[in-house]
């Protein structure tokens, strides 16, 4: 079992000490433009534009971001829906990202995804028994003759009765779908879960449910998570550490408590700030507002892609793309704003 969270900083000092589960280098991500003329000079969009990860065992990485920021994007090429345009994703030891399929069907059962939307991820014409049997045939997990035992167990370990298992999709409520979706990630006994959006579509009480069924399935699975959302709300409470993107790059990184008593990238100030704040005393005080939108991915700012919307910018900002480095010497935390780092305005 990894370590209890309430250990904080020895939980993750125990966590760095392991190898890391799965290495993203120098990711890169470009889709062609729709309704764009097919050609040498397509127009693309940038949806990942040079990320570097590590992820390790038993921990869960939070990404947070606007909408158009890339976040699910990385989480599709982590579990290999998707071929990256550059850079590598290592699965232990392994390079996935240019494996050929055949050789990648034995790794997959190891990678699974919880989808936002279960109205598209849960077949609608298939019964729950067909929806959580069929990737567990498919990858020889189980024998037909242990299938309806496997299946009961997967139901009751994310709270159903297994006398669900012959109801279709659009029977249950938005929660149970959603449990119905975490089941079939667990039904090939996977080790790291990319959970996208998993709550966001849910009521705030059934959000807490399932964000509690997850670190309850994390300690009794030994799982690892990569947490996708637009709220630091649930990001804060599942996440060890948490990555913040801007435009297809991380901008900060830190472990989940050092980033929300530190915050350093203006961009990751404003996200604070734009969260409703539960302590009076602190509403008073002078917080960034974003002013404008998110530029376009087709044709991303040169220099720091946050210099177009950042109240710290200054002309360096609008020619050097800054790199993500630590802002103290061997600190994990890292962000990618040298104004900030150099003693800037905090």
């Amino acid at each position: 079992m990894p370590p209890s969270r309430k250990g904080g900083t020895s939980y993750l000092s125990e966590i760095y000490k392991r190898k890391p589960l799965l290495i993203v280098e120098g990711l890169k991500k470009y889709y062609p433009q729709r309704g764009s003329v097919i050609g040498k000079n397509r127009p693309v969009i940038h949806a990942v534009d040079g990320v570097d990860l590590e992820i390790y065992e038993g921990e869960t990485l939070g990404i947070v971001g606007e909408s158009g920021c890339g976040k699910s994007t990385i989480g599709r090429q982590i579990v290999a829906l998707e071929r990256p345009t550059s850079g590598r994703i290592i699965y232990q030891g392994q390079v996935i990202s240019d494996m050929a399929s055949s050789n990648l069907r034995k790794i997959r059962t190891g990678l699974q995804m919880v989808f936002q939307d279960t109205t598209s991820s849960l077949n609608p014409r298939k019964q729950v028994y067909d929806i959580l049997a069929a990737p567990m045939l498919y990858h020889g997990i189980v024998t037909r003759d242990r299938l309806d035992e496997e299946i009961n167990k997967l139901l009751e370990l994310v709270g159903l009765s297994k006398n669900m298992k012959y109801r279709y999709p659009h029977e249950f409520s938005g929660g149970q779908r959603q449990r119905i979706g975490i089941a079939k990630a667990l039904s090939v006994k996977p080790r790291l879960i990319v959970c996208d959006e998993p709550v966001s579509a849910l009521d705030v009480s059934v959000q807490a449910q399932i964000l509690n069924l997850l670190k309850q399935l994390q300690e009794e699975l030994k799982l690892t998570y990569v947490f996708i959302a637009h709220g630091l709300g649930a990001v804060r409470y599942v996440s060890n550490r948490i990555a913040i993107m801007y435009l297809g790059k991380i901008v900060e990184i830190a472990e989940t408590k050092e980033l929300f008593d530190n915050p350093v990238h203006p961009y990751t100030k404003a996200l604070f700030d734009a969260s409703p704040l539960p302590d009076p005393s602190l509403r008073k005080r002078e917080r960034i507002v974003l002013k404008g939108e998110i530029p376009s991915a087709i044709q991303p700012p040169k220099g720091c892609r946050f210099h177009t919307r950042c109240p710290y910018a200054i002309e360096s900002c609008k020619v050097n793309d800054p790199d993500l480095l630590a802002i103290r010497f061997g600190s994990n935390h890292k962000a990618a704003c040298p104004v900030m780092q150099a003693g800037g305005e905090r």
